[in-house]
């Protein structure tokens, strides 16, 4: 009699490749219920892993005629601007030194105002004054010349502090012509202002003559090979 032993119940146990595909099934039935949103977060790590940036072209260099003329046309855009010229009413003035004319024009100004050849001339004296100058020859020169007060004489014009020796056919308008010999009574000195003729036969000068006062006449002091006047040139006129 068979027992009941003999009648066990059978198990179906899976083979090593049935178990494999069972594996696989769950994973993928895991991975289709997987969010969308964490899939495509996999699949775009995986791509940013996998893609290898591309290297940039180097620029291309231009060629020199190129760099050449884009060099020309920055200059042209941006060439600075002129500098305007100053005008007139802003430009500073440059003070020129005074000319030698405009002194000389000075001294003969200067010996105008003693009112020569005119009822109004200053009298003649040794011992007077007039604005603080002798009224002698000596004395009118130094007032005409702009010298210190009351004025040097005769003598000390001569010196080289004042003037200095020139030829008569040098002379010019504010140099002096004078005889410095003798005694008080015969040296005199006057203002050579300009030739009278073409021939440098007399000049026009201006004095303060003894016995008169100051005068303005043609004289020809100097002009005879033997004649003790000088010209002489007064150093500030130089």
């Amino acid at each position: 009699m068979k027992g009941n032993h003999d009648k066990r119940s059978r198990v179906l146990r899976p083979g090593p490749w049935a178990t494999v595909t069972l594996t696989g099934l769950a994973v993928f039935g895991a991975t289709a219920a997987m969010p969308t949103t964490l899939q495509h977060a996999s699949t775009e790590t995986v791509a940013a892993v996998q893609t290898v940036p591309q290297q940039r072209a180097a620029p291309r260099q231009a060629a020199p005629q190129d760099q050449v003329r884009a060099q020309a046309e920055v200059l042209k855009e941006f060439k600075p601007q002129a500098k305007a010229k100053p005008s007139a009413k802003t430009e500073p003035r440059k003070q020129a030194a005074e000319p030698k004319s405009d002194a000389r024009s000075k001294v003969i100004a200067r010996a105008r105002t003693w009112h020569p050849h005119t009822g109004r001339r200053v009298p003649y004296s040794q011992t007077s004054t007039h604005d603080g100058y002798r009224t002698d020859c000596s004395g009118y020169v130094s007032m005409a010349l702009g010298l210190p007060k009351p004025g040097t004489n005769t003598v000390g014009l001569t010196s080289s502090r004042y003037t200095e020796r020139v030829e008569m056919s040098e002379l010019k308008k504010g140099d002096l012509v004078m005889d410095a010999l003798g005694s008080n009574t015969t040296r005199h000195v006057v203002i050579f202002e300009k030739w009278a003729d073409k021939a440098h036969s007399s000049y026009w000068a201006y004095e303060q003559r003894g016995r008169y006062g100051t005068d303005h006449r043609t004289l020809d002091y100097g002009l005879s090979s033997d004649d003790e006047y000088k010209a002489y040139r007064p150093t500030s006129l130089k």
